[in-house]
């Protein structure tokens, strides 16, 4: 749809991938990890920084927005168009916490290339990633001759999302008005392989809990009282038992109410991907799969809920016997939720089933973390459609094809509070190592994604007309 010529984007892309370089090199050296207070400092080193880039690129308005934790950088570029819709670009400028003696064979803040890859913590996760979209408009306004982008576009760039965005959603809403938009774009995401490039379509949401069961007032003898006194510890490994039943179907009642059933066109684009069981099983370390029946590995993992057993423990931990009855237990437990389901609902149905496994003589306690809500857009939505475009365009016209994301993340609340569909752009592969030793980013890649985004402009402006 877009009349973005792909040989002009490609040309301004290459003419400028060493500055580009240069550039993504200099925010890799900022330690932004927000999960230590010690680099708080840092992560608001990085706001700047990237406020500072944003505006010499040419967005007219950059602003660090506080929150009671890190801050994000917000940015705005109105079209010169009339009627242009607005695009809202999400991503995150903090990253995990590295270390060289984690295993790192350089130091993770001084970012290296080689063999077409740059090393360094945040270069896929997600600083790469949010700063290929400086250069994309640049390359969407130089190959169109333009002067403004072909949409008003904004820029979400949280600090938090490595600490579980815990002010996020209380940002967008409290500047909901300046973040209204008519599609939300998230850098956050990756694609199936190198050469399998994808789209993502959806992630799953989360809740979870920790319950914690108290019993007698102290340890006590397990001759003397066993058989006779409530154990917390079985407690805790009945409710285990009974949270799945044979077919390993999730038993709390109302669970799957609201979830919209795989179509049979869905299941045939997940089996078109090249799905090898057997490597996964090595990726995952694990001997077997094991879930709902009656799905595929690749369902199982993107499109159906689950629940799963984090932690329980309870009573003498040390080496040898110890014979008592403990006084307390504890279970954690994860619900990954899919499109349909709400996480107050669900927290509300985990509370009440919890209570019926508790004998008398139990009291008990369950926690909540903090929520986060599924994402899924329609295959046929016209937004969609122009991210397969663009991407198909950056990649030379090989076939897009789609995926969905196991993990969870905050781009459900952009969609709750905007009332706007969320599409994905991401170029990360699995071998990039995202929160793990030596993460690296493709190079080709990431300027393949410059390319998408500067085609992507073009199309949306057409397709949300």
């Amino acid at each position: 749809m877009s009349d973005t010529p792909d040989n002009a984007v490609r040309t301004y892309t290459e003419q400028h991938r060493a500055a580009f370089i240069e550039a993504l090199t200099e925010w890799l050296r900022i330690p932004s990890v927000s999960a230590q207070p010690e680099h708080a400092p840092d992560v608001r080193r990085s706001a700047e920084w990237l406020a500072a880039a944003l505006a010499g690129t040419g967005f007219p308005v950059t602003e660090i927005w506080p929150t009671p934790g890190a801050p994000a950088v917000f940015a705005e570029w109105l079209s010169d168009d009339p009627g242009a819709p607005t695009v809202l670009v999400y991503g995150h400028h903090d990253v995990q916490p590295a270390a060289r003696e984690d295993g790192w064979h350089t130091d993770p803040f001084e970012p290296q290339i080689g063999d077409g890859r740059m090393y360094g913590r945040g270069a896929a996760d997600d600083k790469g990633q949010v700063l290929l979209h400086t250069l994309g408009v640049r390359a969407h306004l130089d190959a169109t001759g333009r002067t403004t982008p072909a949409v008003n576009l904004k820029l979400l760039i949280e600090g938090e999302e490595e600490s579980g965005s815990p002010n996020f959603r209380a940002l967008v809403e409290e500047h909901a008005e300046r973040l209204a938009a008519d599609a939300v774009i998230v850098s956050d995401t990756g694609m199936w392989s190198e050469t399998t490039p994808t789209v993502c379509t959806g992630m799953r949401g989360l809740a979870d809990c920790e319950i914690t069961l108290y019993g007698p007032d102290q340890d006590i003898h397990s001759g003397s009282f066993g058989g006779a006194v409530p154990n917390p510890a079985t407690v805790a490994a009945r409710i285990v038992a009974a949270l799945h039943d044979e077919n390993e179907h999730v038993t709390v009642p109302g669970f799957y109410d609201g979830i919209a059933p795989l179509t049979d066109g869905e299941r045939e684009l997940l089996a078109e991907l090249p799905f090898d069981e057997e490597s996964w099983l090595r990726t995952a370390k694990s001997h077997g799969t094991l879930g709902e029946s009656g799905y595929s590995t690749l369902e199982r993992i993107w499109a159906r809920p689950t629940a799963e057993v984090n932690g329980i423990g309870g009573g003498y931990q040390g080496p040898g016997g110890k014979t008592i009855i403990p006084s307390s237990a504890m279970v954690k437990l994860s619900f990954r939720l899919v499109a349909g389901q709400d996480p107050d609902k669900i927290e509300r149905a985990i509370t009440d089933w919890v209570a019926l496994q508790i004998p008398a003589g139990i009291r008990h306690e369950i926690e909540f973390g903090a929520a986060t809500r599924p994402c899924l857009t329609p295959l046929d939505h016209p937004a969609l459609q122009s991210v397969v475009r663009a991407m198909s365009r950056a990649f030379d016209g090989h076939k897009i094809r789609f995926t969905r994301e196991g993990g969870s993340g905050p781009a459900a609340d952009l969609q709750d509070v905007l009332a706007a569909p969320v599409l994905f752009l991401g170029i990360s592969v699995p071998s990039d190592g995202w929160h793990a030793p030596n993460e690296k980013v493709e190079l080709d890649l990431l300027l393949k994604g410059v390319e998408a985004a500067a085609h992507l402009w073009g199309d949306l402006a057409e397709a949300l007309r």
